[in-house]
């Protein structure tokens, strides 16, 4: 079969049925030939047809393949405070850099056409050398963007996220992975379950909304679950990659997942509180000072210093308009914690 978009030729699985169809064929040309004179040579014939019946089908099956881990262990880590763009890394290694006015990215159904923003669109293969393409998204600090995935999935990223996608999805599962803070709204296929994978768990869903929090630097992984049902699986060994603790949560739940302690609870929660980054809101719920500025440091890409360890500590709750300046939503946060601060040019020190 000729891929035109690709200009290449791939050789499909012959199917048990034209198998026997073939072998039928071959027989009955026996019948027609003379025995004595044609037998040897039909023979090697219908060996060399069975050898290359055989040959197709290890050559199929055994097809070179990448999984999705192995494209994210063979990238390096990013520093996400150095970039000032969202980028886009195509298959072949091609960097696309991702202005404010392109943050939208869309995949059609094949994945072969990508559209940046309003109208700029990109060809591309959805496979290189028998292996599956993949894409990887990089959203720095102080940036967020919103993707249409080739099946539907639309997913939006928070500051310091990094996703790992295929060009369009094959096999009877559409994986992904993420580092950092995305949430999803997942297009229903309920043949082709829609996995989520993170350095410490995997969310498997059919069709649904729901917020994955993974980043490296946090001591905690948060899945919080809108609409539809997730199973978690955990990795409590890292280094095999095997997924030892599973839990299946319902709407308005989060599912924490501690990397220290291996821990794992649930709870009910406002859910929206936990998606609301989206519309430029952060909601706080008694959470530690730190915990606050880390995730301000990230969606305004500036250092944040607490220098009172106590303080760091500290309760918080309130609400933050982030389509304010930086200096406003500290001042905000000041005015209900027993806090001073410096603003220096790239930093805040907060005793």
């Amino acid at each position: 079969m000729k891929d035109n978009g690709s200009n290449k030729v791939k050789i499909l699985p012959i199917t048990n049925l034209e198998k026997v169809a073939l072998k039928n064929k071959i027989f009955h040309s026996v019948d027609k030939l003379d025995q004595k004179k044609k037998h040897k040579g039909l023979a090697m014939g219908l060996a060399f047809s069975l050898v290359f019946l055989a040959g197709s089908f290890i050559y199929f099956y055994n097809a070179p393949t990448t999984s999705i881990t192995d494209i994210v262990n063979t990238t390096e880590q990013i520093d996400f405070s150095k970039s000032s763009e969202v980028v886009l890394i195509l298959g072949d290694g091609e960097n696309l850099k991702i202005g404010e006015d392109e943050s939208s990215i869309n995949y059609s159904n094949s994945g072969r056409t990508l559209t940046i923003g309003d109208s700029k669109e990109i060809e591309q293969e959805t496979s290189r050398n028998n292996k599956t393409s993949y894409n990887t998204l990089i959203i720095p600090y102080g940036k967020r963007s919103k993707i249409n995935l080739s099946d539907g999935t639309v997913v939006w990223l928070n500051s310091g996220s990094k996703l790992v996608y295929p060009v369009a999805f094959n096999g009877d599962k559409r994986e992904i992975y993420l580092e950092g803070e995305a949430i999803f709204d997942v297009a229903h296929d309920k043949s082709h379950p829609f996995i989520v994978k993170s350095k410490d768990q995997e969310v498997e869903v059919l069709g649904t909304v729901f917020g994955v929090t993974s980043y490296s630097e946090e001591e905690a992984v948060n899945t919080v679950l809108k609409s539809g049902s997730v199973m978690i699986s955990y990795h409590n060994n890292p280094k095999t990659q095997k997924y030892a603790d599973k839990i299946k949560i319902t709407p308005g739940t989060k599912a924490t997942y501690n990397k220290a302690t291996q821990g794992i609870v649930s709870e009910k929660v406002n859910v929206n509180n936990y998606f609301s980054w989206r519309d430029g809101v952060l909601v706080f719920q008694n959470n530690d000072l730190e915990h606050v500025t880390n995730r301000i440091s990230r969606y305004y890409n500036i250092d944040i210093d607490i220098k009172n360890e106590d303080l760091a500590k500290e309760s918080f709750s309130g609400y933050l308009d982030l389509n304010e300046n930086i200096e406003k939503v500290i001042q905000n946060i000041s005015a209900s914690t027993n806090m001073s601060y410096i603003i220096e040019k790239d930093k805040i020190i907060i005793n």
